[in-house]
């Protein structure tokens, strides 16, 4: 029977078929677990008198409420240190594998899945996370899910689920230089909006997604929940396989060639039949910001901040009005007029090592730009010595930056990063909801690249803004795969 990525994926996880409107039960092989949604779940496990049904398939990290500072220390924060502190229990009480501060593979829960090998084609991925979409970048079927869920798949090792819709998302074409993976997402997301993937899961496909290395696809499926979508998936190809082989939970010989004959089978059939699809040519798009407070109230680089009044759609400009009045901004304003306070890179969806690189690719040599202030936040510890021993920590310093410990740092207000009331921030995270980085403070999403240019300039900015005499190459950025995180780091911070 022909089917999609999607579709397959579920066929071979479903435990139980749903009768009389009734979900199925599919079986879960990965279960990732934080500090913020895991404590009711766990106690009541404790309540009912259960075990984690599969320790061995659970592993736990802290990212969320972590200090990216002195981590040496005691939290300051009492509920930060009591989550942190009940999470540390409850993983000694019920024998399930934690990385801890300190620990090399400590970090943002979606960067250590991947990292350790953890994350494979074919697999059904679950977090108390709505970035857990994260995961399907490798072919693997992959979403949050609530606290009453954590504790039932903690519990069973399986979740009672209804079939979703599928969405094909084709880019055609290639990147033109300066355009990233998070241009391409922001760019699909403003076309559909934050509703439009709303019950499906979707699929990137097409030339411009199979020449993103595997970083870049990883932001792509990140963001997908921001467009309203349960999942994000790419059919994984050798980019995937050299992405896997070696790392520590990596399948090895007979074990590793036995995968590779399935994961080979892990594409969309070509005569299967999609719910919806989306077309975009990769050759339109330029560096995308948001102007808004939503991910969806995105616009090229180039543009200006909308004007509500000539928005025909009531509900787009009563929307539109709001969002300039929160973000204070001036309809009609050239995007790259708008000065920003603070630039943060970082977070589960730009935090990891090839992220690094471009930007410290982009600051070398320059100085940041007055009264800015850049945070760089690897996504977990590992990146983090990694980069360091690129140098690209001294980049960062030279340049200005403050370069801290991993976690989800200033993605969210659950930690000190914190905006101030009225700050505004250029940000490489995946959320600008109002209040989202610090009660009051303003968010504009970017790339990677376009925070590095924001940086150096104060104002939003794009790499072709700056003075390209220097040594910043844009062929580096078009796509093409760097070197995965080297697995030899040492283990320790």
């Amino acid at each position: 029977m022909a089917g999609t990525l999607a579709e397959k994926v579920w066929r071979d996880h479903v435990v139980r078929k749903g009768t009389g409107g009734e979900p199925d039960l599919l079986y879960i092989d990965l279960h990732l677990v934080h500090e913020v949604t895991s404590p009711q779940a766990f106690e009541g496990l404790r309540l009912a008198d259960r075990q984690v049904r599969r320790p061995d398939l659970t592993i736990a990290t802290e990212d969320h409420n972590t200090p990216t500072l002195d981590i040496d220390l005691p939290i300051a924060d009492l509920t930060s240190r009591t989550q942190i502190e009940t999470l540390r229990r409850n993983a000694e009480d019920f024998g399930i594998r934690l990385h801890s501060l300190g620990d090399a593979d400590q970090g943002i829960v979606h960067a250590v899945g991947p990292q350790l090998g953890l994350t494979q084609p074919g697999l059904t991925v679950v977090c108390g996370d709505s970035h857990t979409s994260t995961h399907g970048a490798f072919g693997a079927l992959a979403f949050g899910i609530g606290t009453s869920e954590v504790e039932h798949v903690l519990a069973t090792q399986t979740l009672p689920l209804a079939p979703f819709k599928t969405m094909a998302i084709t880019v055609n074409g290639e990147l033109p230089a300066g355009a990233t993976s998070k241009d391409i997402i922001l760019a699909i997301i403003a076309k559909i909006g934050t509703g439009g993937g709303q019950g499906y899961v979707l699929e990137y496909r097409g030339e411009a997604i199979r020449k993103l290395s595997m970083e870049a696809r990883m932001t792509i499926c990140n963001m997908s929940i921001e467009a309203g979508a349960r999942a994000g998936m790419i059919a994984p190809d050798e980019t995937t396989f050299a992405y896997l082989k070696g790392r520590p939970h990596a399948p090895e010989g007979a074990e590793w060639d036995a995968a590779m004959e399935y994961w080979k089978t892990l594409r969309t059939d070509d005569d299967a039949v999609f719910d919806a699809e989306v077309v975009l040519e990769a050759a339109d798009l330029e560096p995308y910001v948001t102007w808004g407070t939503n991910p969806g109230q995105g616009l090229p680089i180039s543009g200006r901040v909308p004007v509500p009044e000539e928005i025909a759609d009531e509900n787009a400009r009563v929307a539109a009005e709001r969002a300039v009045e929160y973000m204070d901004l001036v309809p009609g304003t050239p995007l790259r007029d708008i000065a920003v306070d603070t630039v943060f890179i970082g977070s589960c969806t730009n935090g990891r090592i090839e992220d690094l690189r471009s930007v410290a690719k982009v600051l070398k040599g320059r100085t940041k730009a007055e009264n800015v202030r850049v945070l760089v936040v690897p996504a977990s510890a590992r990146v983090r010595l990694q980069a360091e021993a690129e140098g690209l920590d001294q980049i960062f310093l030279d340049f200005g930056a403050e370069w801290r410990n991993a976690g989800c740092s200033m993605c969210l207000g659950m930690n000190p990063d914190q905006l101030a009331p009225g700050e505004r921030a250029a940000s490489t995270s995946n959320r600008n909801f109002e209040g989202r980085q610090g009660k009051g403070g303003r968010t504009h999403l970017v790339s990677p690249l376009v925070a590095a240019a924001t940086a150096v300039r104060g104002t939003l900015s794009a790499v072709s803004d700056l003075d390209l005499a220097g040594d910043v190459d844009l062929t580096s950025f078009d796509g093409s795969p760097l070197a995965p995180l080297d697995p030899s780091v040492p283990m320790h911070v």
